[in-house]
């Protein structure tokens, strides 16, 4: 973890009646989902029980060529990935979509998310003879379903009994040689959206953006505890008992697209929503209110349109440059937000600006940005957050595994972080106002980062690389 939360993985699904080049209409659906996930990515298509699939580490148009979609060939069904880690490291191995070969024929599955008791099952496994090539815990998902497999009539069932074993967040999407199969952990961290395609096929996503760019229809969410089968029959359902839906508040703060609508709500409304809550909250007298690209460009808006205070477009993006965080060492990462943003000094120079952002995680990033605005002229800089503090970790798939690097838990007052970095003024949006930001939304929301309180039972420690400790520890 370094400046930034990290984005979670994208999977996407499709079904088709009759064979086609299935694996392009996934590598499209890919992009439109490659702000989730900008370590790897894969591809695995399914013509009549035969799994050819391709994946590397890079971005999807990096990893796929002409060549290699064609090299897919025909199918009727195919999944695909874009992956940043939560559990395992970022090599070869860890890639998905995870093939796995059993008894009973093929499968392949793609997850986001993350268990929570991925130790306990590993160790099982290994115990019963089990032998692991990666480091994921999407490794522990295909192995309960094939033992359940062994045990049962069908792919479905065994995913539901498997579901029974695995806890935490996760949102997958599996083939087999003749079906499409999309489950839901009973909460619902991670969303997981039906779509159906204009040729009387059908697909699954993270996001309805991915399914928009393949001109899908959007159906309706699938529902926490979900397992929805496609085959040649059509579409079947069934469910986990007690299911109850805590999506991560964090989906519509930062996660998703703003062009997404999950569980009811358009994302770009519930940011609008949250600048207009955070004006409420916490109004400042200043001159002009900008946001920082992409997430905080909604909320400041928003902000703008509650507070009468004019909007301005205060950064220029570089849209080629990589993600920040991804840089090894402080200086690199200073750098590179440095060529990533860049000011319109015409915007802000001598004035009183309202700087709006989706969170401050080590804080290093904001303090960079604010030192650029003065640095180009701005009188004062107040920095309003569209969301509250993070002072917890997070077990669930996003990568905030520890306490001891998060600005909130190094200071006591939100006036001392203020000052480390170097803001006139700083304020949080309430839990309470993170809460009301998605008016319509059909969920309720599991806030663990901000409030400490989770909807499940967590695990006493937790850490993005457990399954690769050295013998010494």
């Amino acid at each position: 973890m370094f400046n930034s939360i990290h984005e979670e993985c994208g999977v996407f699904g499709i079904f088709e009646p009759k064979p086609k080049m299935v694996g392009d209409i996934t590598y499209l659906g890919l992009f439109a989902l490659q702000h989730r996930g900008q370590e790897a990515c894969g591809i695995a298509v399914c013509d009549d029980g035969i799994m050819r699939y391709h994946k590397g580490i890079g971005l999807v148009g990096e990893v796929f060529n002409k060549e290699s979609l064609t090299s897919l060939g025909m199918g009727n069904i195919s999944v695909g990935h874009v992956r940043y880690s939560t559990t395992g490291v970022n090599n070869t191995n860890n890639i998905q979509p995870l093939i796995v070969n059993h008894i009973k024929g093929n499968l392949a599955i793609v997850h986001n998310g993350n268990l929570t008791n991925a130790q306990e099952l590993r160790h099982k496994f290994e115990l019963e003879g089990a032998i692991f090539r990666a480091t994921s815990d999407t490794e522990d998902i295909a192995y309960q379903i094939v033992k359940e497999r062994l045990k049962t009539k069908s792919i479905e069932e065994a995913i539901k009994n498997a579901m029974k074993e695995i806890k935490g967040a996760y949102s997958c999407v599996a083939m087999s040689s003749q079906k499409l199969i999309a489950f839901r952990d009973i909460n619902g961290f991670r969303p997981l959206i039906l779509g159906k395609t204009n040729t009387g096929g059908y697909i699954v996503a993270s996001e309805s953006s991915a399914i928009d760019a393949v001109n899908g229809t959007i159906i309706r969410d699938i529902k926490p505890g979900e397992i929805l089968t496609i085959s040649k029959e059509g579409i079947q359902s069934d469910f986990l008992p007690n299911a109850s839906s805590s999506l991560c508040i964090f989906e519509f703060i930062y996660f998703a697209r703003p062009d997404s609508i999950i569980e009811g709500t358009s994302v770009h409304k519930a940011r609008l929503n949250a600048g207009k809550i955070l004006a409420k909250e916490s109004p400042v007298d200043a001159d002009i209110v900008i946001g920082v690209p992409d997430s905080g460009i909604d909320a400041a808006i928003g902000y703008s349109q509650e507070s009468k205070i004019p909007y301005g477009v205060g950064f220029v993006k570089n849209k080629y440059m990589g993600r920040s965080f991804i840089k090894p060492t402080q200086e690199e990462r200073n750098i590179t937000v440095k060529i990533k943003l860049n000011v319109i000094k015409e915007t802000i120079e001598n004035k009183r600006v309202i700087l709006i952002d989706d969170s401050i995680v080590r804080g290093t990033t904001s303090a960079h940005i604010i030192k650029l605005l003065k640095d180009n002229g701005a009188k004062e800089v107040h920095l309003r957050i569209s969301a509250p503090p993070f002072k917890h970790p997070c077990y669930f798939g996003t990568d905030i595994d520890s306490e001891e690097n998060l600005i909130a838990c190094k200071y006591k007052s939100i006036d001392e972080i203020a000052k480390v970095i170097g803001a006139d003024s700083l304020a949080y949006l309430s839990l309470d106002g993170a809460h009301n930001l998605a008016e319509n939304s059909k969920c309720h929301f599991c806030d663990g980062c901000f409030s400490g309180k989770y909807p499940i039972d967590v695990p006493k420690e937790s850490y993005k690389n457990k399954f690769e400790e050295k013998i010494n520890k």
